[in-house]
């Protein structure tokens, strides 16, 4: 977790903000993404904020984002 909170420090208030757009895009419509084959992960793609978010969503169909050693939330939310 602490990698994805230093990588996400350096986000600008812009990254920051269109990061917080499809994030709530996603918390909307959880099924906005397309789902990432052979995992329980989908891949959503704001093209016009230039944002890429993975999450999966939980039993109570609410979006979160993933984190692991190898996989952390900050490579989930890469801002392109």
């Amino acid at each position: 977790m602490e990698p994805a909170l230093s990588q996400l420090a350096k986000l600008t208030a812009s990254e920051t903000h269109r990061l917080d757009r499809a994030i709530v895009a996603s918390s909307v419509n959880p099924e906005l993404g397309t789902p990432v084959p052979d995992t329980l992960l989908r891949d959503y793609v704001d093209d016009v904020d230039g944002v890429r978010v993975i999450y999966y969503v939980t039993a109570l169909r609410l979006p979160a984002i993933s984190g692991s050693d190898t996989f952390t939330a900050a490579q989930s939310l890469v801002a392109v």
